[in-house]
């Protein structure tokens, strides 16, 4: 009886050039999220792709509140930008009577912060875009 050499091909997968890029464009968003949050007046943050979610509240109780207000704010902010023919939005603020939140479009990265009234917005979205820059 012979014996049959077995030859054994390892097969690694790489992800593609622009998935890798993503991922580390979303991790240094992330970890620019988790920053701000010790800013005082941020109250947390949403951050969700295609796949996934990331969410960091201070009041875990209202997280359905919270999802519903950023999905609300970010969808409606692509429905008037082509309502009125205005492009693509890249920020959108939505100031209340205690609260405002700050949501945007980041590559495929939808992200809404939380953050009482008084809290400086526009240090804040300098620092997120310098993130994925």
């Amino acid at each position: 009886m012979v014996k049959k050499k077995r030859s054994f091909q390892e097969v690694t997968a790489t992800p593609e050039p622009a998935v890798l890029e993503q991922a580390l464009a979303g991790n240094g968003l992330r970890a620019a999220l988790e920053e701000a949050k010790t800013h005082e007046g941020v109250i947390g943050y949403i951050l969700r792709d295609s796949t996934s979610a990331a969410i960091d509240l201070r009041d875990p109780a209202r997280i359905i509140d919270y999802a519903i207000l950023s999905s609300s704010v970010l969808d409606a902010g692509k429905e008037l930008s082509e309502l009125f023919n205005i492009g693509e939005v890249k920020n959108i603020l939505l100031e209340g009577k205690e609260a405002k939140v700050l949501s945007m479009m980041i590559g495929e990265n939808r992200v809404s912060v939380f953050m009482e009234k008084n809290t400086d917005c526009e240090k804040l979205l300098r620092k997120l875009n310098s993130a994925v820059e």
